[in-house]
């Protein structure tokens, strides 16, 4: 897990440093880097293999793996002299959990209008 970046606060006249690890979410934003987490979830690959898949250069898709690996979605492992990257599925689980509560907000949107469109069909068909 690598920082991007680093963060300065002045607090009661003192100097604090953060570090501060990109953010999950701002990889997933990424088109190019959704697709390469398919194509990871159904296979471990290198990166010339995944860069094959798409019209950019290798270092590119180097750099989407890199942003990757930051947030810890997928995970890179020495084979020989190769690296090969697999899909962290526990990252991708705690996503996944923090997206569910939007879930079920929009199931329980998604019920009530349910109940007003029948309810408007019942009102149509009594006319």
């Amino acid at each position: 897990m690598q920082p991007i970046s680093c963060l300065y606060l002045q607090l009661n006249g003192c100097l604090i440093f953060y570090l501060m690890r990109r953010d999950v979410f701002q990889a997933i934003a990424d088109p190019t880097r959704r697709a390469i987490i398919l194509l990871i979830a159904a296979q471990a690959m290198t990166p010339n293999a995944i860069a094959a898949h798409f019209d950019m250069t290798r270092q590119a898709v180097s750099k989407h793996l890199q942003i990757l690996a930051e947030c810890e979605l997928v995970t890179p492992a020495q084979s020989g002299r190769e690296i090969i990257y697999e899909l962290n599925g526990t990252k991708m689980g705690e996503v996944d959990k923090w997206l569910e509560q939007f879930r079920k907000i929009w199931e329980d949107r998604f019920n009530e209008l349910d109940k007003v469109l029948l309810t408007i069909k019942k009102q149509r068909n009594e006319n």
